[in-house]
């Protein structure tokens, strides 16, 4: 059986738990999405949100890409935001990062990496923003967690910029938005930060006024 198949016969055997454990289990999900949660995570295979927080089909609503961005010029990004906040009503929007992302080491070097490199410049700009911070740490292993953690906040903060959070701030006093960074080592995840619905930005020339319409 080569690795394809044995995809395929996993998902059978899965299927199969699941109508044993509940024969409505499809049935439900096929009639209702009302997850809670939009997931903005990233795209590395060691970091699956559903498994990591135990949380079955139809609970997370999920984006992933790398180094868990949230970037004003990435229409995918903003479609689902805009369908999990206006459509689905989420409740909280997590950005998780994790420890050890690849995306955000690569973000420190001078290598070029070719098309990716005008996605990691987003994350360069981030390390610009902390450099003094940041090359205050000792060690290489330091300096790399610290620009994780800065980022998770930083792309929290760029959900906040969004006219989509702050209609909904307005409009319908949520969702709320958490910044969060897994650990690899020993699969805890820590929260960072949390904006609560209505929290002031680090500049008032990102706040629009025009929203209750």
């Amino acid at each position: 059986m080569n690795a394809l198949e044995e995809l395929l016969s996993a998902n059978k055997k899965w299927a199969g738990k699941m109508v044993e454990s509940d024969p409505l289990f499809f049935e439900n999900l096929v009639n209702v999405q009302s997850p809670d949660f939009l997931w903005i995570g990233c795209s590395d295979s060691r970091v699956p949100p559903n498994q990591i927080t135990q949380t079955t089909p139809g609970q997370i609503f999920i984006h992933r890409n790398i180094a868990n961005m949230v970037v004003h010029t990435d229409l995918n990004l903003l479609s689902v935001l805009q369908y999990a906040v206006e459509i689905l009503k989420v409740k909280h929007i997590i950005v998780c990062g994790h420890y050890g992302c690849g995306g955000v080491k690569a973000a420190m070097t001078n290598h070029s990496y070719g098309l990716i490199n005008k996605w990691l410049r987003n994350i360069k700009d981030v390390y610009r923003y902390h450099q003094d911070e940041i090359e205050m740490l000792g060690t290489e292993d330091e300096k790399l967690n610290r620009l994780i953690e800065l980022n998770v906040s930083e792309q929290v903060l760029n959900l906040a910029k969004t006219s989509i959070v702050q209609k909904s701030w307005v409009q319908n006093n949520g969702p709320h938005l958490h910044g969060w960074v897994y650990d690899l080592h020993d699969g805890v995840i820590r929260p960072l930060l949390h904006l609560p619905p209505g929290s002031k930005l680090d500049h008032p020339i990102f706040e629009y006024d025009n929203l209750e319409d």
